[in-house]
């Protein structure tokens, strides 16, 4: 089934290219001007309440692709997002009446500081970053997104995790009054996602609370969700209300689900195949004319790059580990 533009979305709503980088040379000139990047003194971080509203202070990171992105259309018409719906057009459709604020998130575990934040102080001492990062999903597709976030390795830090510290584990809301999505069994609910403590304070992995210098969609995973760019897709949970240390490797949804097809580690590898497809290639979402399911059967498929094409960041937190066994 070919996925249509949504009806109710006005073209004025949607952010042109053009106007987007037009915006962006103009914020790192400015940073530039500064005699910065993102280092020296962080700004606030407030995210506003109101739907697609501009984020403010918003400066950019060292690590971001200089890749084309995909329209702001691809980007919030075409998710993975179980709570809302299996299929890829279902977040959209099903999460427009979903309010995202007020929200908490509960720190627990093996830290010095634990507690429930509410959202505003969990972000305020960051400063926001835009970060373009590729996202590949585990379906053989990706995309290229302008994210804006704050640096998990910085959150991390606040809380003080202790030494037997040796994973974060991560929750989504569970609501299924909200979020229809739960009350099927897709999957058990509430979703949990996890990383080691060396991949959660890598300098790559944020917090992501917009996208495209704007406050992120609810199908995006509104307000609150993680980005991990070396990873397949699943890995970055959405509507993030808990983060847990643990010394204890966490079972997480989709190895509860299906643990001969999904492992806990989800690194981007071409050389690992899916039971059911081969990871080897990859389709991107938007490289030819249409968009959703059209685009991706347009495009050309280009060869899957091992770690997303991270690898330089990364590769050093897997040395010794087998990436065939440990997938």
């Amino acid at each position: 089934m070919l996925i249509k533009k949504a009806a109710d979305i006005r073209p004025s709503e949607i952010t042109s290219k053009e106007n987007y980088l037009n915006r962006r040379q103009f914020m790192q000139a400015a940073a530039m001007a500064g005699g910065t990047m993102v280092a020296g003194e962080a700004l606030p971080a407030i995210i506003p309440d109101e739907r697609r509203a501009k984020l403010e202070g918003v400066v950019p990171s060292r690590f971001s692709t200089d890749e084309t992105t995909n329209s702001y259309e691809d980007i919030t018409t075409y998710n993975n997002y179980y709570e809302f719906g299996v299929r890829k057009e279902d977040p959209y459709r099903n999460s427009q009446r979903f309010e995202p604020r007020p929200w908490s998130i509960e720190v627990s575990g093996n830290a010095e500081v634990t507690g429930s934040f509410a959202l505003e102080d969990f972000v305020k001492p960051h400063t926001l970053e835009e970060r373009i990062y590729r996202l590949r999903c585990v379906e053989a597709w990706s995309m290229v997104i302008p994210w804006v976030g704050i640096s998990l390795a910085d959150v991390i830090k606040k809380f003080k995790p202790l030494a037997s510290a040796k994973y974060v584990v991560f929750e989504t809301l569970l609501d299924p009054d909200r979020m229809p999505g739960q009350r099927s069994r897709s999957l058990r609910w509430p979703y949990v996602e996890g990383l080691t403590i060396a991949e959660a304070t890598n300098p790559l992995p944020i917090l992501a609370v917009g996208v495209y210098g704007e406050v992120l969609p609810n199908q995006n995973g509104a307000p609150l969700r993680l980005i991990v760019p070396w990873k397949y897709g699943f890995k970055s949970i959405k509507g993030i209300v808990r983060m847990h240390f643990t010394d204890q490797q966490p079972r997480t949804s989709w190895d509860l689900a299906a643990p001969h097809e999904y492992g806990f580690y989800a690194n981007v590898n071409p050389k690992v195949a899916h039971p059911r497809w081969s990871q080897a290639r990859e389709r991107r979402i938007g490289a030819e004319q249409g968009s959703g399911l059209q685009s991706l059967f347009a495009a050309k498929k280009q060869a899957t790059v091992l770690f997303n094409g991270y690898g330089e960041h990364v590769a050093h937190l897997y040395t010794g580990l087998d990436l065939k066994k440990n997938y």
